[in-house]
């Protein structure tokens, strides 16, 4: 954190809850649907909580990245896995921290057997909605508990933000363009604007390291 004395572990103690990488939906045993996350900045969140002393739960999606040292990692795949995780584990927790990408809808139906072309040019797929993991969390946060979520858009960023900061119960909401050069998927910067109430601080692109260190730094000072 900014500005804190060398060894100082302001976190130490504190259950820390983060949500990363992308999850996959199946169609068919052989095919998913999901996006571009690569979960770097969740696992950047994890690292960075660590090293300053809390006690880390990395609820991971499928991703290519190194299980963080001195962090417990539940791997899952789709989002109602996910949510049975954080479900389970959200009440023991003092911060969560939800940077996964989770997927919005998921197949109505998977095929037992891979789909075959068999000569069409096209299919019906029918979604249906997954379960809202951060509004689920909003609906049943403690007021010693603090939660941040996350917000990726491609347009009207300050306003989508605001909604879902308000609309799922958030302390603060992490809000990025995938538009802007240097943020989102698959990248090791990120520019993004922290946002609470009556308050936003607009960071400047940063390693998501970095990143991570800024948005602990402003969770610090909401638990204070």
């Amino acid at each position: 954190l900014a500005n804190r004395p060398d060894g100082e572990l302001p976190l130490k103690g504190l259950a820390v809850l983060v949500t990363a990488g992308p999850t996959q939906e199946p169609l068919d045993p052989v095919r998913f649907l999901t996006n571009h996350s690569t979960g770097k900045m969740g696992y950047a969140l994890a690292e960075q909580a660590r090293d300053l002393g809390a006690q880390v739960t990395l609820v991971s999606g499928p991703v290519a990245l190194d299980a963080p040292y001195g962090v417990d990692v539940v791997d899952v795949t789709t989002a109602r896995d996910m949510f049975d995780v954080v479900t389970s584990r959200f009440s023991d927790t003092e911060i969560t921290v939800m940077a996964a990408a989770v997927g919005d809808f998921r197949p109505v139906e998977q095929a037992q057997d891979k789909i075959k072309k068999n000569g069409r040019s096209s299919i019906e797929l029918e979604l249906t909605s997954n379960p809202d993991i951060l509004a689920w969390a909003g609906e049943h946060k403690r007021p010693d508990q603090t939660l941040c979520g996350f917000a990726m858009e491609t347009r009207d960023l300050e306003t989508n933000a605001a909604k879902k900061l308000n609309g799922k119960h958030c302390d603060m909401l992490v809000a990025n363009n995938l538009r802007t050069p240097g943020a989102g998927f698959a990248t090791d910067t990120n520019v993004v604007t922290m946002i609470r109430e009556n308050r936003e601080i607009e960071l400047p692109i940063m390693s998501k390291e970095e990143v991570a260190g800024a948005i602990l730094d402003e969770i610090f000072e909401i638990k204070r």
